[in-house]
C-alpha cells in the first residue's frame, strides 16, 4: 500500500484554528450501514445505545512550549539571544528531552532562562533534539510551567497564530487528569458536562485510559511503502479496572467506542497479545494501517485527519479505503471543518464486509 494512496486535496479553509463553541455544537458526520448522516455532536446520543462504552483518554496537555533567554560573553560583553523550546518527554532522571530553536546555535552546558523561578542546562543534543535539566523539580516545576509555558498547538494552527489564554481551556479535555500529553487527544475536546450526563442518563458507560500524547503525532510519513513507517512511541497505561469493564461490556454484547485514535491505540496494545482487553502499562509505538485485525474496537469517534497521515491510516483500517474517501470527500463538500480543532465523525464498521481497499 503506497502513501500516495492516503493522499486527499484539503482547501485551506477548512483547516480549523479554533474550536467550535460552546464545544458539543460542533458538527458530526455519522458513517454507519453504507450511509453518511450529517449531525451535530451534542447529538451524539441519538446514535448510540444503552451498554456501548465509550473509552475516554484522561491525559492533560501540558504548557510544553517555553520562549526563553540564553546568556553568552562576548568581546562585546554579555550578549543574549532568544531560545524556543518545546518539552517532548520526561527522562528517568527528572530532565527533558526537548526541541530547540535554534538548536545548532545552543551549547551543551548553557544555561536558557525561561523566568524568574524556570530555567534550564542543555545537557546534550543530538537527532534533532536536546535533553533539559531544569533547576526544579515536582510540584515546583509544574508550578513554574504553567506560568512560563504556553499550549503546545499543532503546527498547522501555530502557523496561523499563536497560542492564547483561550487555548489552555480550549485545548483541554474537561475530564483531563494526569499530566504528560504535548498534544491533545482532540475528539475528546467535543464533550462537555451536558453531553456527557446526557449520554449516562440514557445507560452509556464510561471508561478512562490514559495514553500522554506526544509530539510525534505530527510526525510526516516519508517512505512510500506504508508498512516500512516506524511509529513514535507513547506511554499509556490500561488499569485493571479499566480492562475489566471494557471486557464486561464486549462479553453483555456491547459495543465498545474509543473516542479519539489515542485510546484507541491504546485498547488495541492492550489486546495484541492475547487477542482480548487486559491490563497493560508502557511504551506503545503500534501502527495500525489497512490489513490490521482489530480486536476491541467497535466504533470510534475522532476528528477529520491529515492527508498522507498514519491517523488517516488507521481510519482506512477500520472503514476500508474506499470508504474513508467516499466519507472524506462527503466532509470537504459538505464544509466540514478539519484537524484539531475541527468537527468529529463518528465512524461504525459494517462488520459483514472486510475492511479492505
Amino acid at each position: 500500500m503506497k502513501l500516495s494512496d492516503f493522499d486527499f486535496d484539503l482547501p485551506e479553509t477548512l483547516i480549523a484554528t479554533r474550536p467550535a463553541r460552546p464545544r458539543s455544537s460542533a458538527r458530526l458526520l455519522v458513517a454507519e450501514g453504507g450511509g453518511i448522516t450529517d449531525a451535530i455532536v451534542r447529538d451524539l446520543g441519538d446514535y448510540l445505545r444503552p451498554g456501548d462504552r465509550l473509552v475516554l483518554n484522561d491525559t492533560k496537555v501540558i504548557p510544553a512550549r517555553l520562549t526563553g533567554t540564553r546568556w553568552r560573553d562576548s568581546a562585546q560583553g554579555r550578549v543574549s539571544a532568544k531560545v524556543e523550546a518545546t518539552l517532548l518527554e520526561p527522562r528517568a532522571d527528572g530532565s527533558w528531552a526537548a526541541l530547540l530553536k535554534p538548536l545548532r546555535k545552543v551549547g551543551i552546558g548553557e544555561e536558557i532562562v525561561f523566568s524568574d523561578q524556570l530555567s534550564a542546562r542543555v545537557v546534550t543534543k543530538g537527532d534533532g533534539q536536546a535533553e533539559l535539566a531544569f533547576n526544579l523539580t515536582g510540584e515546583d516545576f509544574d508550578t513554574a510551567l504553567a506560568e512560563a509555558g504556553a499550549m503546545p498547538l499543532p503546527p498547522y494552527i501555530a502557523a496561523k497564530r499563536p497560542a492564547d489564554a483561550q487555548d489552555r481551556t480550549d485545548y483541554q479535555t474537561v475530564w483531563a487528569a494526569r499530566s504528560g500529553a504535548v498534544a491533545a487527544p482532540t475528539a475528546s475536546l467535543h464533550f462537555d458536562d451536558a453531553l456527557l450526563d446526557r449520554l449516562k442518563g440514557m445507560g452509556v458507560a464510561f471508561t478512562h485510559v490514559t495514553l500522554h500524547v506526544g509530539a510525534g503525532t505530527f510526525l510526516p510519513v516519508k517512505v512510500e511503502d506504508v508498512a516500512t513507517h516506524k511509529m513514535h512511541a507513547e506511554w499509556g497505561e490500561v488499569s485493571e479496572a479499566a480492562a475489566a469493564e471494557i471486557a464486561a461490556t464486549k462479553a453483555a454484547g456491547g459495543r465498545v467506542i474509543p473516542v479519539g485514535t489515542t485510546a484507541l491505540r491504546l485498547i488495541e496494545t492492550a489486546a495484541r497479545d492475547t487477542g482480548a482487553i487486559r491490563a497493560w502499562t508502557g511504551d506503545t509505538d503500534i501502527f495500525i494501517y489497512p490489513g490490521f485485525q482489530f480486536r476491541v474496537t467497535d466504533a470510534l469517534m475522532t476528528n477529520f485527519h491529515l492527508p498522507k497521515s498514519t491517523l488517516l491510516m488507521l481510519v482506512s483500517a477500520l472503514m476500508g479505503l474506499d470508504r474513508m474517501r467516499g466519507i472524506y470527500d462527503h466532509a470537504i463538500g459538505e464544509g466540514y471543518r478539519f484537524f484539531s480543532y475541527g468537527d468529529a465523525s463518528l465512524l461504525v464498521p459494517d462488520k459483514t464486509k472486510p475492511a479492505t481497499g
